[in-house]
Order: C-alpha cells, then structure tokens, then sequence
C-alpha cells in the first residue's frame, strides 16, 4: 500500500466528552459497518464499557474514505474565506491528491486511571484528535493527554464537540482552546458526534493535516513491527495488536519477539474493521493484528518488537513500564476457587498488562493474591470482570498504597498490604507516595473546595485563571487521601462542575498507623487499613458503626472493636439472639384457652 494513503490517529478527551460518539459517525460515514450493524459505542464491546459509558480499553479500527478535497465544505463550516484556506491547505506538508485513504484510528480511555492505554496509542500513530466538549470547556484530564500527544511529537487537531447542544458555549470554548494551543480560531473544528455535523469535513482534515507513516529503514527486506496491545484467545493463542514500521509480513512468515526471542509463525495476518479481518499481510505504516498461536503467559509484552526470524532488525524503543499505584487483596469466596482464580488473573492480565498480581496466603483468608492497579475505577473494573468473565465469588480488600517503612532496628521494608505494616512501637520512619492534582473548577465553589483539601491534608501549590470563570488548581496530596473518597467528595462540593488529573510525584515523611478491626476479638486482615494519626479515632469509630449495622447477630455475643497504636478506640456490642421459650405463657393466651 502506498505510504502517502494512509493516516494513523488517536482520538484523545477527558472522560464523557464524546469520543466513541464521535467515532460511531466516521464509521457510519465511511460505511465501515453496515447501518443495520451499527449500534451506540460501537468500538466499546465490553459489556461494563456499554454500561458505564465509558471506554476501559483502547480499540483499533481502519477505514477506508475518498477524499475529493473538500475546501468548499471547511469554508461553510468556518466561515473562512476560501483564498485562507487554500493557503493553509497548500502550505501543509503533505497536499494530498483526491483518491481513497486508509485512517487508522485508535479510540482511547478518557479516565485518568487507564492514562497507560493513551501513551501507547500515542506511539502508534502520528496524529491526534484532541476533543473538547462545548458545554464544559478545557477540563484537567484535557490537558494531561494533551501534553502527551505534544511529547510524542503528533500533529493535533482540535475538535469542539456537542455543538449542536443547547447548553454549548461554543465562542467561549474556542477561545480556550485557541489560547491552549496558540492557534487560530479557523483551526478549530465544530463537530457534533450525535447529528454528524461537521464529521465529513473533519475526515478531510485529518487527509490534509497529518503526515503520512514513513518508514525507518526504507525498502528493507525485513520487517518490523511495534506491538501495543495484545488479546488472548482459546483457540488462537495470542493475538499481537502491532504497528508496522519497515518492511510487510505475510501469512506464514516466521517472526521472532525481540525480548522473549520467542520464534512463531503468523498464522493470521489482518485489521480491524472493527472486528478482525484477515487480509493476508500487513505493510509499513498500517495497524493490524497478527496471530501468534502462542499459548504462554509473560511471551508477548507491550512495547515489544516483532521482526522477521530470517532476517532480524534492531528492536524499536519500548513503553516505560506502568507502575500500580493501589495495591489490594483478592480472595475466593471458596477455597475450591483458588485455582480458577489463579487463571482468571492471568487471562486478564493478557488483555491488561498494566495489572499486576502475586500470590499471599492470609491466616483468616486463606490463599489469595495481592493486586495492583493503576487507579481505583482500574481496581473496580477490574473487580467487575473477575466476578462477571469469570463467575467468581470474591473478597477483595479495602485498597492501600505503597510505604517504605524503616524499623527501630534499621531494617527497611517495603509494605503493599496493610495487614503486613508493622506494630506502631516498632516503626521509626514511613514514606508513602504524594502525587500532584490539577483541579479546574469554577471560581465560585473555591472556598468549598479549599476546605475539602485541608481535610484531605493537601497543599495547594498554585492557581492559575482561565479568564472565564475558571481556576485552575495545582495541589500535592498523599496518594492514601485520594482514595479516601476524594472525587465523590470533589464532585459533591463543586456540584459536578470540578475535573481533576493527577500524577505520581514524589515520596514523603508520612504520620501514618495501622489500624486493625477486631471480631470476636479476633483480627480480620481484610479490614486492616492504613490510617492518618490525626484521623485515626474518627476512622475507627466509623468502621465500628458500619460493621455493627451489617454484621449479623449470633447465638452468642460479639465485640466489634477498632485498635490503634496498641489500644482500643472504639467498640461496640452485637447482643445475642435469645429464644424466649415463655413468650406465649400469659393468660390472654389462645393456646391456654385451646387445652
């Protein structure tokens, strides 16, 4: 295929503002899945994606459009004049020909929590659609997949979405983003994922503005391919989602890992359409799939090379490797399932390589395996599809983050799981993770919102204006307080109107404890967190009453307590249930008249 008919692109947003609506239209447009076959979210096929609405995990697809450059449509759509746009048509660096084109685009998560899957897509393509919602304006998570899409070194396009929505503020939006990227307002695209408007004319744009793949080695005889997802299948083994760089692979080609060094044959070679569709080979610059029948774990890895056996390339420059950040215990209902539980882990790690597990052994739990994900909704969902895929019983933990601590007696530990952390009498030094949050909020509900940071013990670094309304805010926090109900309560306070992105900063002194549950005077690991000292007496009062209320009663009588630092804090009392045998022997009786 020739190289200056294709155009790989990412569609890149902060969570809800539309990008699988968005790519639903250019499939319909360029009659990708036929009508009868379209449904909403069409490349979400999770089922929790369809539910929540939200996409969990990136999806490739290609289509094919005829292009005829279509100036005359981008000039009613700007209301710029058709001399401008000639000139920023013939000045771009590739001036397309009318003819059919190949896109490639990968639609991508919009959460913060699955920020992994976007950095890979961005490697895999040299263009991106950065969407905005007309209704809510530039929002955090915006700016971080922003700055990731401009460290990769793409050509964006920004795209104002809903624009056919009442609610739309669409002068005001535009000038955000046009101050955002330092472009023109004409660079601006007004698009609506829902009646299609603007969708033909953004197809063209992305013909015109991105650059065609190019090969690193030209006219090689071999071929190399970055790989930036995989799936696994029962039937086929492993299925690698790869991006060819040199060169083309062909059906029956033997190919080698350039870090396992694991030789195969591809038994399958195609692309997505959305669903997989053998062609027979792949060449430079197209995104496909290829079939391993590879059926060991830890063989394919993310970031990986694939390059012909016969005549190997240098590997490609690989993804930094993602780190979890929320550690939690899994463990079967039923000890039965420890197995099957073992096995579910490693499919879905197959489908998700950003989660990690290995495997522990609790006194009052059993066997089981500690978790880590990248972000809570990851530790949810993941949660979800053990239970749904797999039809588990589950317990799982409450999450914790991760504390170097150092003992009295100089030995440094490295602890994942609260029940592990050590007795407060022993520790001398604990670190634990802070991490950097940007908030932007309108500027009425900063008073609210500064209250809620003190009680989750952050410090605001900076405030910066937008000028319309909105602040941003720049904080540091200890990753613990963000799971301690941080964005229930940041949505609460600002009405639904705050977004919020964070990142990993550093480590620091932490005035941490553990806090163990007991039961029957019995501690139950499941419930030992990790808490703040200053926060300890009300946390463990907390956790008492919600017991209380769920815990059923027994033939005899049961202390619930909370300890901290040695010494019990709170407690409470589950009474006995008692058979009153004497109950019906008083005088009125029925059954006293009866005998």
């Amino acid at each position: 295929m020739n190289l200056n008919n294709i155009r790989n692109f990412s569609i890149i947003a902060h969570i809800d503002h539309g990008k699988s609506t968005l790519a639903d239209r250019m499939l319909e447009i360029t009659k990708t899945i036929p009508e009868r076959k379209m449904r909403d979210q069409m490349l979400d096929t999770m089922e929790l994606e369809q539910e929540r609405g939200i996409t969990i995990k990136m999806q490739p697809v290609t289509m094919k459009y005829t292009y005829h450059g279509n100036r005359g449509n981008i000039q009613k759509m700007t209301g710029v004049s058709a001399q401008k746009i000639n000139s920023a048509i013939d000045n771009t660096h590739n001036k397309p020909e009318d003819g059919e084109y190949t896109l490639n685009l990968i639609d991508t998560p919009g959460h913060i929590d699955f920020s992994y899957e976007v950095s890979r897509a961005l490697r895999a393509v040299e263009g991106s659609l950065l969407l905005v919602d007309a209704t809510q304006g530039v929002q955090a998570q915006t700016l971080t997949t922003l700055q990731m899409a401009q460290e990769a070194g793409l050509t964006i396009i920004p795209v104002l979405t809903k624009v056919d929505s009442p609610l739309a503020r669409i002068d005001e939006v535009r000038d955000e983003v046009v101050r955002l990227l330092d472009v023109n307002p004409s660079d601006v695209f007004l698009v609506s994922g829902k009646t299609g408007e603007g969708v033909k004319d953004l197809l063209d744009a992305l013909v015109e503005k991105i650059e065609p793949p190019r090969e690193i080695i030209p006219n090689t005889d071999s071929m190399r391919a970055l790989v930036f997802d995989f799936e696994y299948s029962n039937h086929k083994g492993v299925i690698i989602y790869v991006r060819l760089m040199d060169g083309k692979v062909k059906k029956g080609d033997q190919l080698i890992f350039g870090t396992s060094r694991k030789k195969f044959f591809a038994l399958d070679v195609g692309v997505f359409k959305p669903d997989a569709q053998s062609t027979g080979e792949l060449s430079a610059g197209e995104i496909g799939y290829i079939v391993t029948g590879i059926k060991e774990a830890k063989v394919a890895q993310v970031g990986d090379t694939v390059t012909l056996f016969k005549n190997q390339l240098e590997t490609l420059d690989g993804y930094k490797e993602p780190t979890p950040v929320v550690w939690a215990s899994v463990y079967p209902e039923s000890t039965d399932d420890f197995e099957l539980l073992k096995t579910a882990l490693g499919r879905l790690q197959l489908s998700d390589s950003s989660l990690s597990f290995e495997e522990e052994v609790s006194g009052t739990m059993g066997r089981g395996f500690r978790i880590g994900c990248l972000g809570m909704l990851h530790l949810e969902i993941i949660g979800e599809r053990l239970q749904r895929e797999f039809h588990l019983d589950l317990i799982i933990t409450s999450p914790s983050v991760t504390y170097e601590v150092m003992k009295k007696n100089g030995e440094m530990l490295t602890v994942y799981s609260a029940a592990l952390f050590p007795d407060h009498g022993d520790v001398a030094l604990v670190e634990e993770p802070w991490i950097e949050i940007k908030i932007i909020t309108p500027a009425e509900y900063l008073g609210g919102i500064m209250n809620l940071l003190y009680e989750h013990e952050a410090e605001a670094s900076d405030t910066i204006s937008f000028g319309d309304g909105r602040t941003q805010l720049i904080i540091n926090m200890p990753l613990r307080e963000l799971m301690r109900n941080f964005f229930d309560e940041l949505k609460s306070v600002s009405s639904g109107y705050a977004s919020i992105s964070y990142e990993i900063n550093q480590m620091r002194t932490a005035d941490v404890t553990r806090m163990d549950i007991l039961v029957a005077e019995e501690i139950v690991p499941a419930f030992t967190r990790i808490v703040s000292i200053r926060r300890a007496e009300a946390e463990a009062q907390e956790a008492v009453e919600k017991l209380y209320k769920v815990l059923p009663r027994q033939m005899f009588m049961v202390k619930i307590q909370a300890k901290v630092m040695g010494r019990i804090v709170a407690s409470r009392k589950l009474s006995a249930l008692k058979k009153d045998v004497t109950a019906k022997l008083y005088g009125g009786d029925i059954t006293r008249k009866m005998k």
